[in-house]
């Protein structure tokens, strides 16, 4: 009962630090954010999605992207309870983080199939697992992403909940159809499980191949028997043209300058037959790969800064706390010294988890790679347990490290609580949902309404903040395809969304108009400003 009650606290810190003021931090919507909560509310309305596609199995179009489902479908019980707004929205992405910290402890423990037992006064405690658990629990990296609607963590827990599966398999034989189709959910969850899910499935099958094909062979025929089934309608859609679109759009591949830089160089060298083996664009997009990779093993991106897009990170704590660096040095040190258990699976993991996101142009990339989590934490949880347990000062070094520990956890939460809403409530395309109110209060009067698309998107918060009818708004809508697949809605029932609304100026006309600041004519009637948390203007209401 005792390792319980440690186990419970775990949770309700975890809880807390995910769903405490989640409406309201991060500060707003981003335009994803509001497509999936719409959506949701879309197909649990009549059962189709933004667009109208009735019950969509393997994508949902999103501003011309064509998106994993699942986060919308766990978003209709939520939305349907609680109403279309941010809580809603963002509450599967904080559940399912909690879930992913309570399978953390269970497979550490699967992993480590060794006692890490310490006494603790009277009591002796699974020191391991519950490290690990706790570690993630209060990481920045883990957090952030399960406070806001990112359907990469949602991914993540049914990777680790399909591992930890897999080796329950190993002694409860009928888990193992189950791990198969967690790691074929989370496929139809993020993009990057796509490529991470069966590589790991792979490897994990094959290093138990002759137990497997022994004592399992039953369950092994019924699992691949499922996969197949549920993989079968997303290896259909990964074949077609829209399936490879956001591929295309950010991967390095694409990436002209390489082979401009590698036929200059061939040119220096006077088209030399070394040269063209030396300078061969090829060799370039492997330095490339590999930049990229390493890239999100940089120190500054794990234990300084983090990611610098303000949305995985607060920039003032690295995705990891800088305390953790010697016990997750000394974790991966110790993982190949003592081999225990299951060890390999940590390096494998971590290892096949980062190649998706090396084939983007933008790295290092917290969000692509949140699927090696939590072998970060698992990791330092190791080093941290045996360093530990190991000294003759253990209740000293604790106490040092406990005190550490601390202070820097409360100094990210101060920043994240207090600071962060306000220095970048700009990143969150803060404004819309004060500005669609304002809008929603008094369209009435008006015959028009016209919108600046400055900010991005503006038709998914009109959507999203009147909660609109869905079929409505298909009715209505006037949407516009881009030849590379990148749609536009320009407009529906009184609402239209212009890239110039100065331009779209009617005198003969009622018009609410909505604009930037900087954009607002001379003669125009301001009926109302729009501000950002640190007090500057984004959005001007006038007619």
């Amino acid at each position: 009962m005792r390792k319980y009650f440690f186990i419970a606290l775990i949770l309700m810190l975890a809880i807390f630090l995910r769903f405490f003021s989640i409406s309201t931090n991060p500060p707003s919507l981003t335009w994803d954010e509001a497509a999936w909560g719409y959506n949701a509310y879309s197909l649990g309305t009549d059962g189709r999605d933004e667009f109208g596609k009735f019950l969509p199995l393997t994508y949902i179009e999103s501003f011309g992207d064509y998106k994993p489902p699942l986060y919308a479908y766990l978003a209709v019980i939520p939305v349907r309870i609680f109403g279309l707004n941010e809580f809603a929205t963002r509450f599967p992405s904080a559940f399912f983080g909690v879930l992913t910290v309570l399978i953390t402890y269970f497979l550490t423990k699967r992993i480590f199939n060794v006692s890490s037992k310490l006494e603790i006064g009277n009591w002796k405690l699974e020191i391991l697992p519950l490290l690990a658990a706790g570690l993630l629990a209060i990481s920045p990296w883990h957090i952030l992403l399960s406070r806001a609607a990112f359907e990469a963590n949602v991914a993540t827990f049914f990777i680790v909940l399909g591992v930890f599966l897999f080796f329950s398999s190993l002694s409860n034989k009928w888990l193992l159809p189950l791990s198969v189709i967690s790691f074929i959910i989370s496929m139809y969850t993020f993009n990057t499980a796509r490529i991470l899910a069966p590589l790991l499935l792979l490897v994990l099958l094959i290093s138990q191949r002759k137990y497997l094909l022994f004592a399992l062979k039953k369950q092994l025929f019924v699992s691949l028997i499922l996969g197949a089934v549920f993989f079968l309608p997303l290896f259909l859609f990964l074949l077609t043209p829209q399936a490879k679109l956001r591929f295309q759009e950010v991967n390095i591949f694409t990436d002209s300058q390489v082979v401009d830089r590698a036929n200059q160089q061939i040119a220096n060298d006077n088209n030399a037959f070394w040269s063209k083996i030396i300078h061969n664009r090829r060799l370039g997009f492997a330095a490339s790969f590999l930049n990229h990779y390493f890239d999100n093993f940089s120190p500054e991106f794990l234990f300084i800064k983090g990611d610098g897009n303000p949305k995985f990170s607060i920039r003032d704590v690295g995705q990891m706390y800088i305390w953790e660096i010697p016990f997750f040095i000394a974790g991966i040190l110790l993982l190949f010294r003592k081999r225990e258990g299951y060890w390999w699976i940590i390096p494998i993991w971590l290892i096949l988890g980062i190649i998706p996101a090396a084939t983007a142009r933008e790295t290092p990339h917290a969000l692509r790679i949140e699927a090696v989590l939590p072998t970060f934490q698992i990791l330092t949880a190791y080093g941290l347990y045996h360093l530990i347990s190991n000294f003759k000062l253990r209740p000293i070094l604790s106490g040092l490290v406990s005190i550490v520990a601390i202070f820097n956890f409360l100094y990210f939460y101060h920043n994240y609580f207090v600071h962060y809403p306000r220095e970048f409530s700009s990143e969150w395309q803060y404004g819309y949902k004060e500005a669609i109110g304002f809008v929603k209060n008094n369209e009435a009067k008006y015959d028009k309404v016209i919108l600046t698309e400055d900010l991005g998107r503006p038709y998914i918060y009109a959507l999203f903040y009147t909660k609109y009818d869905p079929s409505g708004f298909r009715k209505e809508a006037r949407i516009e395809r881009e030849v590379y697949g990148f749609v536009h809605v320009r407009e529906f029932g009184k609402y239209k969304f212009s890239e110039s609304v100065k331009n779209n100026i009617d005198r003969s006309k009622e018009i609410l108009y909505l604009d930037t600041p900087g954009k607002i004519p001379s003669d125009a009637n301001i009926l109302k400003k729009f501000k950002l948390l640190d007090g500057n203007e984004i959005l001007v209401a006038y007619e």
